[in-house]
């Protein structure tokens, strides 16, 4: 298959070349374009105000793999990719692997999510990989699941685009639970401020912080109650597979204002 890969952690990060390399070696065409640098938790930000540079790599990866570092955000990346670098839209569009997981409430500012969320913009189904750990180094059951999963796809094609968040455990394979439909857990994070002073006596912030809660999604999003959260779901040392859309329309919302009957007449 046609693969474009792309990450927010930047060219040189392991766990992209882990899942461009394993995916190479298993025979599939594979493109990788992403940033030059790290841009985690960018988001869906696409550069505007200045030119995007991209620049080919070599020696990085497999040597059949066609590489590029960009200069933009992830989503630049894919955009670039599709709309100058590649010849014709790839089967799909995967990022990461993430260092760190993408769960709850994570995905509105990974960059991860964002690169994967872009082919689907672009009507390519897509997905984003994490390995759910700032600090293991276990991304090969993550590419080896990847490799699993492309191959499944390729035969059993999915029903509709979509993009797929895929979360893996930092365990061994032989450790991994199984495999699970989730859906989309909340997560709150205590942040914190540090303030500081850099050498010429100006003040700046750093944002720090932690994961405070994770809280249970509202029971009104008509799924079956025994579909469990992907936070619950990689505690319990299980792949979370969490099919996302970018139509963030609250249909239960949609219906409660519609009985306030908004109106103009009273306006003044």
């Amino acid at each position: 298959m046609k693969l474009l890969i792309s990450n927010d952690d930047g060219i040189f990060a392991l766990g992209i070349r882990t899942l461009a390399d394993t995916l190479a070696q298993a025979g599939h065409h594979v493109t990788v374009v992403c940033p030059d640098r790290e841009r985690s938790a960018t988001g869906h930000g696409l550069t505007l105000h200045d030119p995007i540079r991209a620049e080919k790599v070599e020696s990085i990866f497999h040597p059949s793999i066609k590489a590029w570092a960009c200069s933009g955000t992830p989503s630049d990346c894919v955009k670039l990719a599709l709309g100058a670098l590649i010849d014709g839209p790839p089967d799909f569009v995967l990022s990461g692997i993430n260092h760190g997981s993408n769960l709850g409430t994570d995905v509105l500012y990974s960059g991860t999510v964002s690169a994967a969320m872009e082919g689907v913009i672009e009507g390519i189904p897509s997905i984003a990989f994490s390995l759910a750990s700032h600090t293991s180094q276990e991304f090969q059951s993550a590419a080896l699941f990847a490799k699993q999963l492309i191959h499944q796809f390729s035969k059993q094609p999915l029903p509709e685009v979509m993009l797929l968040n895929v979360n893996v455990p930092p365990l061994k394979p032989e450790e991994i639970a199984g495999v699970t439909i989730t859906r989309q857990g909340i997560r709150r994070y205590f942040d914190t401020f540090e303030k500081r002073v850099d050498p010429r006596g100006k003040t700046y912030y750093w944002l720090a912080g932690e994961v405070l809660e994770d809280v249970e999604q509202p029971a009104h999003l008509h799924l079956p109650e025994h579909v469990p959260t992907d936070v619950q779901a990689i505690r319990d040392k299980y792949i979370t597979v969490t099919p996302l859309q970018y139509n963030l329309t609250d249909v239960v919302g949609v219906s409660s204002l519609q009985k306030l009957e908004l109106r103009t007449e009273d306006w003044g």
